[in-house]
């Protein structure tokens, strides 16, 4: 019997897996992953330093303790060269594997900017674990740094806040006007805003990075606006892009993201597909990709079903991100960019609460965001969710 072979060993593989084998205790299971196949929390890279925590302790479980966890085997640092979806056969640097079943799950890649300057190839991104070692490696213990964030979006304002309450000297870098732009309200951009200045976060808004040159033992960060920030660490946090290279060896169909079904099923017989490489398909017909928390565990816990002969609906749920940003914590649910123009935010501020909700055209709620949350502020706007106001 061929086993089932999940490709990715994230949070999205891992799901997976926990999710089948507590289905099936005895169907050949194998893991494939390019990287050490250790069990970390990526969402934890971000806010990690003001802990002190190192790459090594953020790891929970070896790949060894994961493969005696899920009775799998897991081919550590191995990669796919090619899948042929009719044979049902995977090639990789460690030999073919054949399949009964395929689940993709290689997650997204940092947006490289195409910067000039002889310092560009030093710009980071973190992404994985082993970007955060690198990073932890260009921080001594002992001393200040001087970061320059190029993003002031999710990622770029949680590591913001995380190294500045590490000690660190950080400027944020983007072309919008305020932080979270794309996602909060702007009473809650504010908010964010002053809470990161009361940690002395400097702020580049309306421009963008063009050029990293090195300056003796330090690094320029050229501006659009022909002003230079000067940073020892250039850290790069413009978003991730959903990664298709196996889909286009495989000949999948993509669009933004691996294209998926509502049960999790990509183009290609048996093969599947969740986390931040997929993009879902909504019972409406729309699609969208989905790189967040409780999307992967309800796709994990639907594919593991239909991997398992029970066919199963992804169903996800609206669900608040939360940003972690302890300066000024935040939850909330952006509303659909084509949406904003026409709709309006409402502010409420209750006893240093903020909760601002945006109407659309019709004035159905469908979008909000509250600093701070607690579980029965986001139960109430959720219930709130696609409701007129005055139905509120």
């Amino acid at each position: 019997m061929n086993p089932i072979v999940i490709i990715g060993t994230g949070m999205s593989g891992y799901t997976v897996a926990r999710e089948f084998r507590r289905l099936n205790k005895d169907a050949p299971l194998v893991l494939i992953t390019a990287d050490q196949g250790g069990a970390y929390s990526k969402p934890m890279l971000s806010n990690a330093f003001a802990q002190n925590k190192t790459a090594a302790q953020l790891v929970t479980q070896s790949a060894e303790q994961m493969a005696a966890q899920l009775n799998a085997e897991i081919k550590s640092s191995t990669t796919v060269t090619g899948i042929d979806t009719q044979a049902k056969v995977i090639d990789t640097t460690s030999g073919k594997i054949e399949y009964d079943k395929l689940v993709l799950a290689v997650g997204a890649q940092p947006i490289r900017l195409d910067l000039k300057g002889d310092a560009a190839q030093d710009v980071l991104s973190v992404n994985n674990i082993d970007h955060y070692a690198k990073l932890r490696e260009r921080i001594p213990a002992d001393k200040t740094m001087r970061i320059a964030i190029i993003g002031a979006g999710l990622i770029g304002c949680e590591f913001a806040d995380d190294l500045s309450g590490a000690g660190h000297a950080i400027t944020l870098i983007d072309p919008n006007t305020r932080p979270l732009a794309a996602l909060a309200a702007p009473a809650l951009s504010e908010g964010l805003q002053q809470a990161l200045q009361a940690r002395n976060v400097q702020f580049r808004f309306g421009t963008v990075a063009e050029s990293v040159s090195r300056k003796d033992q330090a690094l320029q960060v050229q501006l659009a606006d022909g002003t230079v920030v000067d940073a020892d660490i250039v850290l790069s946090a413009v978003g991730l892009r959903p990664d298709l290279h196996l889909a286009k060896l495989a000949n999948l169909q993509t669009q933004r993201g691996i294209v998926v079904d509502t049960q999790g099923k990509t183009s290609a017989p048996d093969v599947f597909a969740l986390g931040d490489c997929a993009e879902y398909t909504f019972a409406d017909g729309s699609h969208h990709t989905l790189p967040y928390i409780m999307p992967i565990m309800t796709a994990g816990r639907a594919i593991a079903r239909s991997l398992n002969g029970e066919p199963t609906e992804i169903v996800i749920q609206p669900s608040p991100v939360l940003i972690k940003t302890p300066s000024y914590p935040l939850a909330l649910i952006a509303p659909l960019p084509h949406s904003v123009a026409n709709g309006t935010w409402s502010v409420e501020i209750v006893d240093n609460r903020t909760v601002c909700r945006f109407y659309d055209a019709d004035g159905v709620l469908t979008g909000f965001g509250a600093s701070p949350h607690d579980n029965p502020i986001r139960q109430t706007l959720l219930g709130e969710l696609g409701k007129k106001a005055e139905t509120v």
